[in-house]
């Protein structure tokens, strides 16, 4: 539990930069409790420490306050001042960041444990009146339900979080919240469409794929911007099945859709003043006696066939139609897309950063600015014309959706995709690496894209 300025408690969490107390452990980011002081010393120190020394970097704090928060059984408070005073002049965004890593860390994520932990430690943030402190606490508040409700999705087992359930559990959330519209589209209203794409990849299922669009318009006179997620619940591979190795962690390939529908929750709940829309494509991918075939021939919601080259690179197919649904029905003027798409992409950037795929300028601009606030690491990757062409590497389709060289497969992913973006501004964003801790969903980007919205 998280307050302001509340019931004091009787420990307090001090940041130190220098000390003669012999019984304080001086290595950085190591924490002492002192009995007698009822305070917990987290010291941090180095030698010529500037502004921007990577001691100061704020994932740094991120991660000594995750650590010590894993661990910790005490409700204590946390004495703002000492680390405002050492994270100067960025202490607003270290503050932001203390608030987002506690109300992160101490969520009570999905558990289906017969004992279930009932602790509930108190984190009360101590600090002298300062109005822009208290509106950075209230809009985290806000931020941080969306990102754990996404989380939430994600780690949902598998066997639970089908795509009809997810699509419950969105509509749900979204109705409690002012302002936002819904409209869900079941598999018939979706054959009905023609996405043909979204179908091909829900043929060997026995669960119904669907599609899930949410609306918010907090400002008229800004363009729409579509946040498109895939939705995948769990991928097999299809027939080209994936070893039972590589199937571990598959119940988080719908962590764009979740990303992406909870962004628009936020943003409305907060009154931002944005004009979004999400459009998150729900479907497993499952073999069976009606699973698509490899080499298939399908038509796509916006006209154009797709070879299907890899029935395991199934996600750029949902997404090739939801981007069509974006543009077409949702009139959107610039689309940004999220999805765990390729096994490239973390051999590319590891677990650290988000690969970011764009043409516009503008939305590059826009979201590199917003990430360096939270802090998320992302990195612009390349889109030339020669990506495209691998993925025209077919005589009897418009595109393949397997580049056969297996080169470059986030880019020719990336360029796939582009394609249905029609011209207008669009960007991918490639959480493959970063979706996840391999145990339990992060909700990356989200707080990125609500920052670059509002």
């Amino acid at each position: 539990m998280l307050t302001n300025n509340k019931d004091s408690q009787k420990l307090t969490l001090k940041l130190i930069q220098k000390t003669n107390n012999e019984l304080v452990k001086k290595e950085f980011g190591a924490i002492t409790l002192i009995s007698e002081d009822k305070t917990l010393y987290l010291y941090m120190a180095c030698e010529n420490c500037t502004v921007d020394c990577p001691c100061k970097c704020m994932r740094k704090l991120k991660g000594i306050l995750s650590r010590f928060i894993a661990t910790n059984k005490y409700n204590i408070n946390i004495d703002i001042p000492s680390f405002m005073e050492y994270y100067q002049p960025k202490h607003m965004k270290a503050f932001r960041v203390i608030v987002e890593t506690i109300l992160f860390s101490t969520h009570k994520m999905v558990s289906r444990k017969e004992k279930q932990s009932t602790d509930d430690v108190i984190y009360n943030l101590v600090y002298s009146a300062v109005p822009e402190f208290d509106e950075i606490f209230t809009e985290s508040e806000i931020k941080m339900e969306f990102v754990n409700f996404a989380r939430d999705l994600q780690d949902l087992p598998p066997n639970e979080g089908i795509s009809t359930k997810i699509a419950e559990l969105i509509e749900a959330k979204a109705k409690t919240i002012e302002g936002v519209k819904i409209k869900i589209y079941n598999k018939a209203e979706i054959e009905k469409m023609g996405m043909g794409l979204l179908l091909a990849v829900n043929a060997g299922s026995e669960v119904e794929p669907r599609v899930v669009v949410l609306e918010y318009n907090g400002d008229t006179s800004k363009p729409k911007t579509a946040l498109v997620g895939k939705g995948i619940t769990f991928d097999s591979g299809g027939y080209n099945l994936k070893p039972g190795n590589f199937m571990k962690g598959m119940k988080f390939d719908m962590s764009g859709a979740a990303i992406m529908s909870s962004t628009v929750m936020a943003l409305a709940k907060a009154k931002a003043k944005a004009n979004v829309m999400s459009v998150a494509m729900l479907t497993d991918n499952r073999i069976g006696g009606h699973a698509t075939l490899t080499e298939s021939v399908i038509k796509s919601y916006n006209g154009k066939t797709v070879q299907i080259d890899n029935t395991d690179a199934e996600g750029r197919l949902v997404l090739a139609d939801g981007i069509t649904y974006a543009l077409r029905d949702g009139k959107a003027d610039r689309v940004i897309e999220s999805s765990t798409l390729t096994g490239a992409i973390v051999v590319a950037l590891g677990k650290w950063h988000t690969g970011v795929f764009t043409k516009s300028e503008e939305l590059w601009t826009e979201l590199e600015a917003a990430a360096g606030t939270q802090p998320e690491l992302v990195w612009r990757m390349p889109m030339i014309w020669e990506h495209l062409d691998r993925m025209k590497n077919t005589p009897i389709a418009d595109l393949t959706n397997a580049e056969p060289m297996r080169e470059a497969g986030s880019a020719t992913a990336a360029a796939f995709l582009n394609v249905f973006a029609e011209g207008k501004p669009y960007m991918h964003l490639d959480i493959a690496g970063t979706a996840d801790n391999g145990a339990r969903g992060k909700a990356v980007m989200l707080r990125s894209l609500f920052e670059m919205l509002k």
